[in-house]
């Protein structure tokens, strides 16, 4: 069966280090690193390294979201180089993003990394320990997006259809909760494993029905290619994708003052987006060799979030919820061997040690407390 062929074949290749092709982008990665890496030797922290997805934008590399701000705001460098630490922006390709990021923290090659939620449990049930230190915002939507032509609904529609789900990636448990939801499971539609970037021509083809995909979905349909039926929009809000600025354990235990700089560096560039002012330009940034700008921006406006609190990196119920859902969803389907602990992950300390350095108190709504 499609599913379980895809597990096995999941597992294998992030035991192997995704084969030889991340071997040699993790080469890439220790070169933007700076060779033997960050703090992953004994001895003083010469340099902090952030890995992120980048995008090429005339003729290079650009951060967009939170990383691209902090970067540009410059305020963590020069607060790092009064400790006579270099701050290292390690870019990575969205092809290759959750499991070259997870080879640069086990390797020690990175300290930090905004990236999402699936690869990271998969690291950290790997053995290599991690913690959310921040928050990256409250989630982004994914889209059920059917073919031009088909009369389908809703997910009911789509059984026995054939539908592009790009398998292991965080848009896949939203997915499985709609597909619960309504009493249904995998094996009613003919799943097919392939990337994003190849759904558009499928889906313009005919070669499948339907398609899950994030705010791509929404191009997709400007085209006239497809149409979106179904969003998390509609769904509660643990069920939207989510990334967030992760640390490595080691890292966070021995530096925690400089894990707090970054998390600092972090709420600064949260607080520069909150702005409405600064509306055109948060999307402008964000689709910098992305998505069109009117693409972005009818993604945020369809999120039902304020403009404030959808950068808010206040810890949440739904977070909470989000990461113990991502844990047993991966567990259960096969994609990890060892049970997560998603509780163990979450690390407010330095959040609100950040909303008091920066008389920030208030300043986003509070969301429902985190158990402990």
């Amino acid at each position: 069966m499609m599913v379980d062929h895809y597990s096995r074949s999941f597992l294998s290749i992030v035991r192997r280090g995704l084969l030889g092709v991340v071997a040699m982008l993790g080469c890439a990665l220790v070169a933007a690193c700076g060779g033997s890496g960050s703090a992953g030797d004994a001895g003083p922290v010469k340099t902090v390294t952030i890995a992120s997805i980048a995008y090429p934008f005339q003729g290079k590399q650009v951060f967009n979201g939170l990383n691209g701000i902090v970067l540009e705001q410059g305020w963590l460098k020069e607060q790092l180089a009064k400790k006579g630490i270099d701050l290292v922006f390690a870019p990575v390709s969205t092809a290759v993003g959750g499991p070259l990021i997870n080879e640069g923290f086990s390797g020690k090659r990175i300290d930090f990394a905004s990236y999402g939620d699936f690869p990271a449990t998969i690291a950290v049930s790997g053995g290599v320990p991690l913690k959310i230190v921040a928050p990256v915002g409250q989630g982004q939507d994914v889209y059920l997006v059917v073919r031009k032509g088909l009369a389908a609904k809703g997910i009911e529609d789509l059984k026995g259809k054939r539908i592009a789900l790009h398998r292991g990636r965080p848009w896949e448990l939203p997915f499985s909760k709609l597909v619960d939801s309504k009493g249904l499971k995998l094996t009613d539609f003919k799943i097919v494993n392939i990337n994003p970037s190849a759904t558009p021509a499928a889906l313009e083809s005919g070669s499948v029905d339907a398609a899950v995909l994030l705010s791509d979905g929404l191009l997709v349909e400007q085209k006239g290619i497809a149409r979106v039926i179904w969003s998390t929009k509609d769904a509660p809000a643990d069920w939207k994708m989510r990334a967030e600025l992760f640390a490595r354990k080691d890292f966070v235990d021995a530096h925690p003052d400089l894990t707090q700089l970054v998390v600092d560096a972090f709420v600064r560039a949260a607080v520069w987006s909150s702005d409405e002012a600064n509306r055109d330009e948060v999307i402008r940034r964000s689709s910098r060799g992305a998505l069109p700008p009117e693409i972005v921006a009818k993604d945020y406006a369809n999120s039902g979030i304020p403009w404030r609190e959808r950068f808010s990196p206040l810890f949440s119920s739904a977070l909470r919820t989000h990461y113990h859902s991502v844990a047993d969803y991966a567990l259960e389907r096969g994609l990890i061997r060892n049970k997560v602990d998603a509780d163990a992950l979450l690390d407010e300390r330095f959040v609100k040690q950040a909303l008091k350095n920066q008389k920030l108190e208030g300043f986003w709504a509070q969301p429902a407390p985190v158990a402990n």
